[in-house]
């Protein structure tokens, strides 16, 4: 049995974007050394059949936290924002887990290592959402003298799921940790300050967006060990484009020194006349090159 394995989660929607991510695996030699494992959350069986022949394992994704009926009634795919606290349960053996959404792909491979790197002795590999060029996340207005409003994603989330004011108040300027890639060794403490943070995070708030407030939770507030990757690691085109480099025909990021970009991420979708490229594969955006020119072009995988 391989040591190390990649888990992702998709739907029958997704499907195309799931495949597309396996095959961006399975082109570098060094993927045959690492297992694929798939978590169906309302897959077709004529899809599962078709990734079987290509991964190692699909499994069903299940509600492993009790959440009410009337939240999730029709919305199979939200068992990813449960079920990735649970990998081990679900695929046990592994040593090291690196879960990688389905609308991402990967790049280039040294991101994949550098995960495998980052969760040694129980730490948590993960990237957050800030860097040069990035939206930024946190806002505050002026009210009146040291009066604010703030407005944060996970501020938002954190008094939305009724954590208390006081995790509220530190979450709220912490930098945000995207959960879309991450990786865990198999006995790693955070599984439990996750699983558990969630089963608090669940109880009031929404399920979308629960898991990363609880893992936000369990980096900011219980203090689990982290390993903060570049952001090449977990490239969030939606927060900023990527530039291409024409010579080597691959995607960089848009600053000096314009590193490869390792995995693409299409996280919250990336629109063109109200098309989501995630599930129009022709939708094509404008983008520059190193060499400052504007070419239109896909940011998902191509064979």
């Amino acid at each position: 049995m391989k040591s190390n394995v990649i888990v992702s989660l998709a739907d029958s929607n997704y499907f195309e974007l799931l495949n597309e991510l396996i095959d961006s695996i399975k082109k570098f030699e060094q993927s045959k050394n690492i297992s694929i494992c798939i978590l169906d959350s309302g897959l077709t069986e004529d899809q599962k059949n078709k990734l079987s022949r290509k991964v190692d394992e699909i499994k069903n994704a299940e509600w492993d936290i009790e959440v009410p009926g009337y939240k999730i009634a029709g919305k199979e795919w939200l068992k990813s924002q449960v079920s990735r606290a649970f990998l081990p349960k679900y695929f046990p053996g592994y040593k090291k887990y690196l879960w990688i959404d389905c609308d991402a792909w990967v790049n280039d491979w040294q991101s994949i290592e550098l995960y495998f790197k980052a969760c040694e002795n129980g730490k948590l590999g993960i990237t957050q959402t800030m860097g040069p060029g990035y939206k930024i996340m946190s806002k505050v207005k002026w009210i009146f003298g040291k009066f604010a409003l703030i407005k944060s994603q996970n501020f938002k989330h954190a008094i939305n799921s009724k954590i208390g004011i006081n995790k509220a108040r530190m979450l709220a300027f912490a930098p945000h940790i995207n959960i879309g890639v991450f990786s865990l060794e198999h006995d790693s403490l955070c599984w439990k300050s996750w699983q558990d943070n969630l089963t608090t995070t669940l109880k009031s708030g929404k399920i979308f967006g629960s898991e990363g407030l609880a893992i936000n939770m369990s980096v900011y507030i219980d203090d689990i060990e982290t390993e903060f990757l570049p952001l090449n690691c977990n490239w969030i085109a939606s927060n900023l484009l990527p530039k291409f480099d024409e010579e080597k025909e691959t995607f960089v990021e848009p600053y000096l020194p314009n590193y490869k970009i390792g995995i693409m991420h299409l996280a919250a979708g990336i629109w063109k006349d109200n098309k989501d490229m995630r599930l129009e594969k022709n939708v094509e955006i404008e983008i520059k090159t190193l060499k400052n020119k504007i070419i239109s072009k896909s940011l998902r995988f191509i064979n």
